[in-house]
């Protein structure tokens, strides 16, 4: 038994939950967005108590002791050296995504990106007047791999300017490897590509596995690439809304700081910078015994489908908390199978489609981030309502 109570179930119906409540009817399990249903780190529990009970929320500044806080935890978690000078603040990582489009490419120009993936990234970069270029994912085994080739051939053409990585990669649960995050960059760099990488899910790595930022690579990825990251997936603080911008090229930086006040979102509520010193400075331990959960929570949804449903295949899940699984077997689509679970079972899952329509068919995105009291009645509806 570890220090924290990941089993406590926390009543969220009726709290404005998006994941809870936005499906009104009664009884329904929600597996599907990203956000988890376990309390806060207790440290961050109690720095956004304190600083409630001073009762005055105005605009709030970020201290010095924030930057501090960041460049300490990647130091000692992730062995990356990170300028305070680099970083800039913002209220999301969805923001921050759209800014360093706008700010590294043009209107019309292209944005590369790997699917299936998050479905935020095709609408920054419509939003921005960009033209998105997939280079898909190819499956190997039970993971995913990058297509070299077709990656190289899409860097090449002629507007492609900005390469958006996911890593973690969402909904594939793939950790990039640092000699294939150095490979990525070889091509970009070949081809005047810029590298935004979405690092959101940093924390969330399952036993076995290691996470390396892009930009702690080498010189030459830390000086070609724009990292976005937060705490508010690994700790489940989204509401939050904090996260950062990290940029060693002082131009771009410039120009996305730029981006930032032209979409305004520069300022950031009295609550996230708190939270995030919090998760950062106190709540390691925390950080490790949620990893070990998931990945528990893992092996249970692995065995439940190889039992009840063998059919369908479970993907190795290396990082995040989302896995992904192949419906194929079915005979329905990914949005016909999503139908009938809500339905039916009433578990609340994402159809793969909302990841790429053509890469994301076939399969669906399921959220383990759940007691596991919760995870075993979901699984329990999954396997009587498609077996």
């Amino acid at each position: 038994m570890g220090k924290y109570n990941f089993d406590e179930t926390v009543v969220r119906r009726g709290t404005n939950s998006v994941k809870w409540d936005e499906e009104k009817e009664d009884g329904i399990i929600p597996m599907w967005v990203a956000d988890m249903d376990f309390s806060a780190a207790p440290a961050i529990r109690k720095a956004v108590e304190d600083r409630a009970r001073h009762g005055v929320f105005g605009y709030a500044i970020v201290p010095d002791s924030y930057y501090d806080a960041i460049t300490k935890w990647f130091r000692r978690r992730h062995d990356w050296e990170i300028s305070s000078e680099w970083i800039i603040y913002t209220t999301g990582v969805i923001p921050a995504i759209s800014a360093s489009i706008k700010a590294l490419a043009m209107p019309g120009e292209k944005v590369i990106i790997q699917t299936p993936v998050y479905n935020c990234f095709f609408s920054s970069i419509i939003n921005q007047g960009c033209q998105i270029l997939e280079s898909p994912l190819k499956r190997e085994n039970d993971t995913y791999v990058m297509d070299w080739d077709d990656f190289e051939a899409k860097c090449a053409d002629e507007k492609a300017t900005v390469f958006l990585l996911c890593n973690p990669h969402n909904p594939s649960g793939r950790v990039w490897q640092k000699d294939e995050l150095e490979r990525m960059n070889e091509i970009c760099l070949r081809h005047n590509v810029a590298v935004v990488s979405d690092e959101i899910h940093c924390e969330l790595i399952m036993p076995g596995h290691k996470f390396t930022p892009f930009a702690s690579v080498s010189k030459a990825c830390s000086q070609n690439c724009v990292t976005l990251n937060s705490p508010t997936k690994n700790f489940n603080i989204a509401g939050l809304q904090i996260a950062n911008v990290i940029c060693e090229d002082a131009v771009w930086r410039r120009r996305i700081n730029r981006a930032i006040n032209i979409f305004e979102v520069c300022d950031v509520n009295p609550f996230g910078p708190v939270a995030l010193e919090a998760a950062y400075n106190e709540s390691e331990d925390w950080m490790d015994e949620l990893n070990e959960y998931l990945y528990n929570n893992y092996k249970l949804l692995k065995e439940t489908f190889a039992s009840e449903l063998p059919e369908f295949e479970v993907l190795k899940l290396e990082g995040t908390y989302l896995v992904w699984v192949n419906i194929t077997s079915s005979g329905l689509t990914s949005e016909a199978l999503t139908a009938k679970l809500l339905k039916e079972g009433k578990v609340q899952i994402n159809s793969g489609t909302l990841y790429g329509e053509k890469d994301g068919e076939g399969y669906i995105r399921i959220n383990i981030a759940c007691p596991r009291a919760t995870l075993k009645e979901g699984l329990q509806r999954i396997v009587q309502t498609l077996k």
